[in-house]
């Protein structure tokens, strides 16, 4: 521990603090740009800067230690006046069109020059290289709104792994993007949109789809359903002011009847019937591989598009591990245009599905041609949970006073096991409460249902099950240790990938989400993410899941329903048609391989 003097207050922190977090401890606020806590620590906007006694220059308080007995001036003259030169001269390249801007009043760079009250625009001069690359279905890029910050940088390169983005070029022709400033639908981002989640100012941004979806709204040939996947419940609230982790599902549901959806359907119910499909696809390949056949394992879930587009770029050849299901909000629009397009009695080309979805990968995975049934695409647009929340803004809707509702039958009941879809390690619970009660006639046995191994943030989480007394139609299973894994975020998933390259995977069946913290912290979600609210977040879903009075997906009364009157069966002839797509080879140019 130290003991240092900021502004007069002495404090004692421990020694390897820097100056900018001791303050932060100690409620003295030092306005800082760049640096972003647990992500990005790098001290190149220098807005952050303090006077140090004995120093000759200025620090960056977010780089420089403390020491025992230091002298902060976080407010003096000099560092007052440096600050608002630093700001100043961002601002001198930086466009001011704040009012059509979609970060307004949700901009960081906003917020600092109230912050340091900045009042005139004293510099103005030639401007750096500006462009807009909206070549990807998910993301677009606006350099002109680029303060050259690295957060994108650091959350790609080493937060995701994936090494998209970069510093270009040097000194005032800096860019930050691709090689050679190649678009980025033509290089292998896997358009997890986390660099649009730390990025503090309109740079970097979801493709709008709001325009879309009014245009089909107002449409009076259309019918207009929407689906919202379980990740948004517990974060849509935080655009309206709510704190972390409030759960407003009902709210929810009664904003978008108020806009004028036709129905308002739960990706949650496809969820339930992802497990059927996924677990039953799980006994397929176990039942083979422990009776003497050929089968890939250890299975693994294809529920994240970001995580997928990564696989088809990053380890092209394993691409037959993967699960042939599609994610879940994609099996929903391939059930509403057909099983339910069929009981109302409306043809599939007069319905037009809306997804609401935590991630911006969504917005590339319903282009994919895969993703099309009797030539109409399964889903039609997707919003964010950000779009979402402007949506209901624009249609004046008074959120935080709404009623609660509920979502249309027969596709909107759901389980629990298809609330935790929302974080990391639901997806492999869910399908563990299914498959376990299908092999051994028992409930998982584990307390609440919790695989607690795989619960929590940890980047990679194992857990083993050992099948002591299954039926007998799964006797070859007995005594059988079933080892799962589970990680989100991309750079954890090449720890696993690099085991099954390998061959060296100890695991049986893999959960991998895009996202570090799964579906609650996408690319899609509102601003700020950090640990905190992700573990709030994490939270909210678990109460949800834990106040269902059904929480395992084989329970679902209409799962049951749409089995006996339309699928017939998992994985049969109509599942495999509607339910289970293919997957591709890319190179990292984003062309497909043979």
């Amino acid at each position: 521990m130290v003991t240092l003097t900021i502004n007069q207050k002495k404090i004692t922190c421990d020694e390897d603090l820097t100056i900018l977090e001791a303050a932060k401890e100690n409620h003295i606020l030092i306005p800082h740009f760049c640096y972003l806590e647990g992500v990005h620590q790098i001290g190149s906007c220098r807005i952050c800067v303090v006077e140090v006694e004995g120093a000759r220059t200025l620090q960056p308080s977010c780089m420089v230690k403390v020491r025992d007995g230091m002298v902060v001036h976080t407010n003096s003259e000099k560092v007052k006046k440096a600050r608002k030169l630093l700001y100043e001269l961002m601002l001198s390249d930086h466009p001011h069109d704040c009012l059509s801007c979609p970060r307004n009043q949700n901009c960081e760079f906003q917020k600092l020059g109230e912050l340091i009250q900045i009042d005139e625009f004293r510099f103005e001069g030639e401007r750096s290289k500006t462009f807009i690359d909206d070549s990807s279905p998910s993301i677009v890029r606006d350099t002109s709104k680029c303060i050259l910050c690295r957060r994108c940088v650091t959350v790609c390169n080493q937060i995701q792994g994936v090494g998209v983005l970069n510093a270009q070029h040097r000194g005032f022709k800096t860019v930050i993007g691709a090689a050679d400033e190649l678009p980025l639908n033509s290089v292998n981002c896997a358009f997890c949109g986390q660099c649009t989640t730390v990025c503090p100012v309109g740079a970097l941004q979801e493709k709008d789809a709001i325009s879309e979806v009014w245009k089909a709204l107002f449409d009076k040939n259309k019918r207009v359903v929407i689906q919202t996947a379980p990740a948004i419940r517990a974060a849509l609230g935080e655009e309206f002011g709510y704190p972390p982790g409030t759960l407003v599902t009902g709210k929810m549901v009664t904003a978008l009847r108020e806009i004028g959806f036709d129905d308002i359907f739960d990706t949650n119910f496809a969820a339930d019937l992802t497990i059927i499909e996924e677990g039953n696809e799980l006994l397929q390949r176990v039942k083979a591989a422990f009776s003497g056949g050929k089968a890939v394992l250890p299975m693994i879930t294809s529920c994240s598009p970001g995580w997928i587009k990564y696989i088809e770029h990053a380890f092209p050849e394993e691409v037959d591990h993967l699960s042939t299901c599609k994610s879940p909000h994609m099996m929903m629009g391939a059930l509403v245009k057909s099983y339910y397009a069929e009981k109302i009695g409306v043809d599939p080309k007069d319905i037009f599905v809306v997804s609401v979805m935590p991630c911006t990968a969504k917005k590339f995975e319903i282009t994919r041609p895969e993703m099309v049934n009797n030539g109409c695409p399964n889903v039609d647009a997707v919003l964010t949970t950000r779009e979402l929340a402007r949506m209901i803004k624009d249609a004046g809707i008074d959120f935080t006073e709404l009623k609660d509702s509920s979502f249309d039958n027969p596709l909107g009941m759901s389980t629990g096991a298809a609330d935790i879809f929302a974080a990391t390690g639901g997806v492999m619970e869910a399908a563990l409460r299914t498959v376990y009660e299908i092999i051994t006639g028992k409930e998982l046995p584990f307390e609440q249902l919790h695989v607690k191994p795989i619960v929590g943030l940890s980047q990679i989480k194992t857990a083993e099950i050992t099948i002591e007394d299954p039926l007998p139609e799964y006797d070859f299973l007995k005594g059988v240790t079933l080892k799962v894994a589970v990680t989100s975020g991309l750079s954890g998933a090449k720890q696993l990938m690099d085991q099954v390259a390998q061959g060296k995977s100890p695991y049986h069946f893999i959960e991998v989400m895009g996202c570090p913290g799964g579906c609650i912290s996408g690319g899609g979600q509102p601003r700020p993410t950090n640990n905190n609210i992700r573990k709030k977040r994490l939270e909210a879903i678990y109460r949800e899941d834990e106040g269902k009075e059904l929480r395992k997906s084989h329970e679902n009364p209409f799962i049951a329903e749409i089995y006996e009157k339309f699928l017939k069966e998992p994985l049969g002839h109509k599942s495999h048609e509607l339910l289970h797509t293919k997957y591709t080879k890319r190179g990292v140019y984003n062309e497909y391989l043979k």
